[in-house]
Formats: structure tokens, C-alpha cells, sequence
């Protein structure tokens, strides 16, 4: 019989990583198992940069968790003395009855957030790089910014390896035997038990839990950089932007901050893929620059230019778009966070913290009642 823990969690990403940190932190022994190295190229969590904002256009239920998200990175620059987070404000623009822009704008207003409404010639005449129609409006939330994404992970890695937890990887698990009492983890080379298991192991989610239905689709999606063919315009005050368009679709974006370029990925659409035979080559599919080119030559013009650089990546994604965190039904000593649909890495922090709770005294001071697993099935009977 392999090594005890008190918890093993599979999957080093994003969420992985960060219930590791706060579980070493309340002196628990903790195994992280991925089959990959952390940070990776794998998940979705690779790309340099993640946006973070308060004003929310998936719903304003997630406010309280991106400010109480907020708080925990903050602390992480603290303990580690990194920077982890940029803020360069974020701009969400769409279209006349776009409901992601008025939900966000809801969002500011409900939860009392620092937040301006823009029409478009507003929008046009602070940001002169942006082209859009008269009749769009935006939100600008300037207490938004970006998260350095592989920075995030690196850091509650190191921190929680500081702490005493062990983190095993390029490790595949092949097998799991879950009881009530105890979690048996077989990897290709060893096999590990622990009283909890947590699995944050994203697109590859209904792999490991078969026993029970997961709703949780991979998309393949792609992101681009772009060298901006005018200088300054899209690096010197420019936000991270959202825009919810209704010709083209709904694509979202980074300022040249860092001389890179222009980033810039596409919220809707992508292709269904298995997350262990997913073509991970930018390029393989004929509309991988073209589609996310076409809407910079639409709104932002002037980043248009050369592509820089391009990556695919995964959004593992749930039927409502909204996260699946909760306690696995069968077995309490199981927790499982996952579905983030493109929209997690901002929440990772507060994951992290709801996880070792969950994992630690089978509920949690923050409201997750609308990422409850049970969502899905009370669908089903309607």
C-alpha cells in the first residue's frame, strides 16, 4: 500500500494547486497528482494572462466571490512578494440588447462596484482604437485588470510545497478506488490512499468519475497575438475589453502591455475535442487566425497587424456555463470543482479556499448554491 495523505488532489492547474496551498495551510498533508508538469500547456490555464473583473456579465452571483478573489491574491503578492496582478481596467461592449453587457452592468449596481456606463461615442472618444457602431455601449470597470496566469500557479505550487505539501508530477492516474472511509489513487507508477479526495482535474473530469454523469464538454478554442500597426494606441491606458457583438460573435482581450502584442480569444463557438487527442497546433484548422483576425479588422483596426505568436487551448464547459463545485453525491469524502467554461481563472484563489473547506468540514462559508451538481438532474425533470 502506498504513502497516506489526509488529501489528494487530482489536477495541478489553476484550482488544483490553490486548494493545495490552503489545505498545507490549515496543516493538512496534501498530494497533488497531474499527469503533466505545473504549470502546463495542457489545461487551460496557459496564455500568459487571464482576466480579472468585479462587474460580471455571467452573473451577478459571482461578485461576492471575485471580491472576496481579489482579497486572496492580494494576500499571495503578500506571502510571496510576486506580482500576480495588473490592473489596467476592463471594458465590456456590446450591442444594443446585449444582456452580458446589462448583466454586468446590473452586477456593478447591485453590489455597489466602482463602474462607469459608456456610450458608444464615449467609448470612441477614450479609446480612439476602438471602431464601433453608434448604437453600442459598454461598461468600464477600472478596478479590473489581468492575473499573470502561469505566474498564479507557479506561485501557490511553491507556496504550498513551503507548507509541506507534495506535489507529484507528470504522473497519469490510471485507476481510482473510492469508499467512504478511504481514497485509493493508482498512478502509472505508484498508488497513494488519503480520507479525501479533491478532483480538479478540468477537461479530463468525467474520465476519472465515471460513476457518475458530469456534464462537462471540451472545446477547443484558440488565442492570437497581434502587433498593433499603430504605436502606443493599444498599450498606454488600454483596458482588457469583452465585446458581445451581433454580426460576429462574442471575443475577448488584452492591451499590448508588454510589447507581445495584442491578445485577443473568442468567448462563443470552438470545436468539441477529447482533452487527451485534441490537435493543440494553432493553425490546424483554417479559421484558427482568420476568425479571431477578422474581428480586430472589424472593431480594433489598428491591432490588426502581424500575428505574433498563436496557442490553442481548452475550455472545459457545463450545459449552463456556469462552474460545477459540490461534494461528489454518492461519497462525502469526494469534492469536485470543474466546468470553469472560460470564465474560471479569476476564481481561482476563492476555489482554492472553498475546496479545503468543503474537503475539511463538509460545507463552506461562501454561497455556491447555484454550482451545485444537482442543478443539472432538477433540469432533467422539468
Amino acid at each position: 500500500m502506498g504513502k497516506k495523505y489526509d488529501v489528494i488532489v487530482l489536477g495541478g492547474g489553476t484550482m488544483g494547486v490553490a486548494a493545495a496551498f490552503y489545505l498545507a495551510k490549515e496543516g493538512k498533508k496534501v498530494l497533488v497528482i497531474d499527469q503533466y508538469s505545473i504549470p502546463n500547456t495542457y489545461g487551460s490555464h496557459h496564455g500568459h494572462t487571464r482576466m480579472f473583473r468585479l462587474g460580471n456579465g455571467n452573473g451577478g452571483q459571482y461578485v461576492p466571490l471575485g471580491k472576496e478573489s481579489l482579497r486572496l491574491w492580494k494576500d499571495l503578492e503578500e506571502v510571496s512578494g510576486k506580482t500576480l496582478y495588473q490592473r489596467v481596467g476592463a471594458l465590456t461592449v456590446g450591442h444594443p440588447k446585449s444582456e452580458y453587457v446589462s448583466e454586468a452592468i446590473k452586477s456593478s449596481v447591485i453590489n455597489d462596484l466602482t463602474y462607469e456606463e459608456m456610450t458608444a461615442s464615449m467609448i470612441r472618444e477614450r479609446w480612439p482604437g476602438i471602431e464601433i457602431p453608434d448604437d453600442y455601449y459598454g461598461c468600464y470597470d477600472p478596478e479590473a485588470g489581468f492575473l499573470f496566469s502561469e505566474e498564479c500557479i507557479q506561485t501557490y505550487k511553491e507556496e504550498a510545497i513551503k507548507l509541506g505539501a507534495v506535489v507529484l508530477e507528470n504522473q497519469a492516474v490510471v485507476d481510482l478506488d473510492i469508499k467512504s472511509e478511504q481514497v485509493t489513487v493508482f498512478t502509472t507508477s505508484a498508488d497513494f490512499t488519503a480520507e479525501k479526495l479533491i478532483v480538479t482535474a478540468g477537461a479530463w473530469i468525467p474520465k476519472l468519475l465515471r460513476s457518475i454523469d458530469i456534464p462537462i464538454k471540451p472545446l477547443r478554442k484558440t488565442i492570437g497575438w497581434f502587433k498593433p500597426t499603430v504605436e502606443k494606441l493599444y498599450s498606454e491606458g488600454f483596458p482588457c475589453f469583452i465585446f458581445d457583438t451581433d454580426t460576429i460573435g462574442h471575443y475577448y482581450g488584452f492591451p499590448d502591455f508588454d510589447g507581445g502584442g495584442v491578445k485577443l480569444g473568442r468567448m462563443d463557438l470552438g470545436y468539441d475535442c477529447d482533452p487527451d487527442t485534441v490537435n493543440r497546433e494553432f493553425g490546424a484548422y483554417e479559421d484558427d487566425e482568420s476568425d479571431i483576425r477578422n474581428f480586430l479588422e472589424q472593431y480594433l483596426p489598428g491591432a490588426a497587424g502581424e500575428l505574433v505568436k498563436g496557442a490553442a487551448s481548452m475550455f472545459a464547459m457545463t450545459p449552463d456555463e456556469d462552474f460545477i463545485i459540490d461534494i461528489h453525491p454518492e461519497y462525502q469524502n469526494v469534492c469536485v470543482a470543474g466546468g470553469f467554461s472560460g470564465h474560471g481563472f479569476k476564481f481561482a484563489s476563492v476555489v482554492g479556499k472553498i475546496l479545503t473547506e468543503l474537503a475539511t468540514k463538509g460545507e463552506t462559508q461562501y454561497d455556491i448554491s447555484f454550482l451545485r451538481l444537482n442543478r443539472f438532474s432538477e433540469v432533467e425533470k422539468v
